[in-house]
């Protein structure tokens, strides 16, 4: 079935693009073409779910934000300064038109890469200011996430499910060792648990430290006293090399179908 689907979604084209193929078989994620990949999703939703009335957004706006807050509570959202201030998530913004005719949030996605030491490991290419040094110190480029994700929440701070996918792709999310050879056939192994070397630990608080690669999307409700509380956890996927269309695309639509079903418009 997931082949079925993924062979399928090959072939949609994204809007604008005409009967140009946009992916071939050899294409791989980067931040660019994670926004095409969404688009090809929201045009497979139009496909597969032609009584549902779905649109994209590239951005949302700190106002619109601030007004959802503000009709939950009106504590909330009554504090902003630059009043065009945006969001931008990698992936777009996919929303779907519920039976009251409200639009909800069906998809968000954000791509991070971070970490060429395989590459360059394989390659035998030496970094470092005097290019004598064979791994990178990590980076802190990734913290950007966290921004995207918070204020996904608060749009979202009614809902009861949260589909924000973070593909994260490269040594500096690594989830365990891997040996990787140099060109004259001897061998490094980078270790996943080096604080110099490993990022993903300072994403993991996105989704309360659940598992990784698994689809989060659906809240967990936990105790706090005679309390409920509702957490909203960031499906987190990672990888220590390029992620494929295979296995992008069927991640994406498993969490839009979860959108759907919570949301309660496929009945």
């Amino acid at each position: 079935m997931k082949k079925k689907q993924t062979d399928r979604l090959r072939k949609e084209k994204v809007r604008g693009q005409g009967a140009k193929e946009i992916f071939g078989e050899s294409a791989q994620l980067h931040d660019t073409t994670v926004n095409d990949f969404s688009k090809v999703v929201f045009e497979t939703l139009k496909n597969d779910f032609p009584k549902l009335e779905f649109r994209f957004r590239a951005s949302l706006q700190k106002k619109e934000i601030n007004e959802k807050l503000n009709s939950v509570d009106s504590r909330l959202g009554v504090t902003i300064f630059v009043g065009k201030a945006e969001i931008r998530p990698d992936g777009g913004i996919i929303e779907v038109k519920d039976k009251d005719n409200k639009w909800r949030i069906v998809l968000v996605c954000e791509a991070k890469h971070q970490g060429k030491d395989i590459e360059n490991i394989s390659k035998g290419i030496l970094v470092g200011k005097n290019n004598n040094q064979e791994l990178m110190l990590a980076g802190n480029a990734i913290e950007r996430s966290h921004k995207n994700i918070n204020e996904i929440r608060n749009i979202m701070i009614d809902e009861k499910h949260f589909p924000y996918i973070l593909f994260l792709q490269g040594s500096n999310f690594l989830t365990e060792s891997i040996t990787v050879k140099r060109p004259d056939g001897t061998e490094t192994t980078l270790k996943h648990d080096i604080g110099s070397l490993n990022r993903i630990d300072r994403l993991t608080a996105s989704n309360y430290s659940l598992p990784i690669n698994q689809n989060s999307c659906e809240n967990i409700f936990i105790s706090v006293g005679r309390q409920s509380v509702m957490l909203q956890a960031v499906s987190i996927f990672t990888k220590p090399t390029e992620w494929t269309i295979d296995e992008m695309l069927p991640i994406m639509m498993d969490i839009s179908i979860t959108s759907l079903r919570i949301i309660g418009v496929t009945e």
